[in-house]
């Protein structure tokens, strides 16, 4: 059987591997710390359940120092070497639309796995969605070493060298996921409710509705990730106002909740994964263009997503 734990076996072995070739990289003056870096990380995958959990929070403390401190590097892509951009450029003209045929993939197998293999023993039932996303994208991953007829090692090769390039904000989402949990532990959630309670009206279910769509699209503001500001709001607010206090569904406001909370996304620097490294990627003069696009959209979404939530989070 297919169990979370694979799935967190094949991320680290991918990590280490990207260690592995940074040790390799003599163009990258920092490849040392930068092997140390997905090294850790990657033992976290592969050994975390095993390991102490005051081993755990050192290695955790330790990738937060390594990127606090600015100490991360990228050596030189093979991407850059004129030879291979004039290959890269002849491939991506002759293949074409085709090449959106591996990305297309990977949410086409996840959403045909979320839906048939919960009915068999293959997987484990609870996870079965994560674990057909990482189906979809070894299926996404053979499809396009076979169409480009390139082999699996430079393709990880090149993975790596774009996590290098991404750096430490490739793994703030999980940080903060914890992050959130840790508040919701520490009762944040509590006094998120209080407040809730000594402001709104408890007799308008819109009132309601709009603190925990628009509370979540503003603590991931804060946060930087809707996955932070999920347990904290839905604590606070949406378990106890929404679904046991006013009946809602608890999976429509789940699923609503959160796509509230990635409206927030969009408008936030602290998103930096999202945000502040595409413009880096993209060499854009202002760093925060790409959240000056989208915020209107972000906005747009939330109104949206509140409008749904209101309608039917009470009705099934």
């Amino acid at each position: 059987m297919i169990t979370l734990q694979t799935v967190y076996i094949l991320a680290g072995l991918m990590f280490c591997a990207y260690a592995f070739f940074n040790l390799r990289d003599k163009s990258n003056a920092r490849r040392y710390v930068n092997a140390l870096f997905w090294g850790v990380y990657g033992i976290t995958f592969l050994f975390g359940g095993e390991l102490p959990h005051f081993v755990t929070g050192c290695m955790a403390i330790l990738l937060a120092v390594i990127a606090g401190t600015g100490k991360l590097g990228k050596g030189k892509s093979d991407s850059e070497q004129p030879q291979l951009v004039e290959k890269r450029e002849a491939g991506a003209k002759r293949f074409g639309n085709k090449l959106f045929v591996p990305a297309l993939l990977i949410p086409i197998v996840t959403l045909i796995g979320t839906l048939t293999l919960k009915y068999t023993p293959l997987v484990e039932a609870k996870n079965v969605t994560l674990i057909s996303l990482v189906i979809g994208t070894l299926v996404a991953f053979i499809v396009a070493l076979v169409m480009l007829r390139d082999s699996p090692v430079k393709a990880i090769k090149a993975g790596g060298q774009t996590m290098d390039t991404v750096g430490w904000a490739a793994i703030l989402p999980q940080m903060l996921a914890a992050l959130g949990a840790l508040f919701a532990l520490a009762g944040v959630g509590g006094v998120v409710s209080e407040l809730v309670k000594n402001i709104i009206p408890l007799g308008s279910p819109l009132a309601i509705v709009v603190a925990y769509t628009f509370g979540m699209a503003l603590f991931t503001m804060i946060m930087g990730n809707g996955f932070a500001a999920f347990p904290v709001m839905t604590a606070g607010i949406g378990l106890p106002l929404i679904v046991n206090q006013l009946g809602g569904n608890p999976a429509i406001m789940g699923a609503i909740g959160m796509l509230s909370g990635f409206c927030g996304t969009l408008m936030t620097p602290m998103a930096a994964n999202f945000n502040i490294v595409p413009a880096a990627l993209l060499e854009l003069q202002d760093k925060n263009g790409v959240i000056k696009v989208q915020w209107k959209t972000g906005v747009l979404l939330l109104l949206v997503n509140t409008a749904f939530m209101y309608l039917f989070v009470f009705r099934f």
